[in-house]
């Protein structure tokens, strides 16, 4: 007799498995990237949780494959691990470089508006 339970899964497709791994790799790269880096508001957490896994999903693949090159590891990784890594590298650099370039614009912003402000006085 069958088992209809997890006893198939060797039939799942690989391409399957690959979307799964870059999925848990984008989500895990958001999550540790917002435990780092704490958002200011929700706003600002959910925006940089979903710009992580849009880039993760997108880029996970190509990502992990350069970095399994750069460290000459690509033939001990399977398809998957790479996905996974490289899922979870893409989306805490995204939401990384993102997080830095907010902070830092919103310090120009401020240090315009105390210039601005310095400067109506002195006339």
């Amino acid at each position: 007799m069958s088992d209809p339970g997890m006893g198939h899964i060797q039939e799942v497709p690989e391409a399957v498995w690959l979307f799964v791994a870059k999925a848990i790799g984008a989500v895990s790269g958001s999550a540790i990237s917002l435990a780092y880096l704490v958002p200011r508001n929700g706003r600002e957490a959910y925006l940089r949780f979903c710009v992580g896994i849009t880039v993760g999903m997108i880029f996970g693949t190509s990502a992990g494959w350069k970095i399994a090159d750069y460290l000459e590891i690509g033939h001990r990784l399977s398809n998957v691990e790479i996905a996974l890594s490289g899922g979870a590298f893409a989306s805490l650099s995204a939401w990384w470089a993102l997080g830095v370039i907010s902070r830092f614009a919103q310090r120009i912003g401020s240090f315009d508006a105390a210039t601005k402000t310095k400067g109506k006085g002195d006339q």
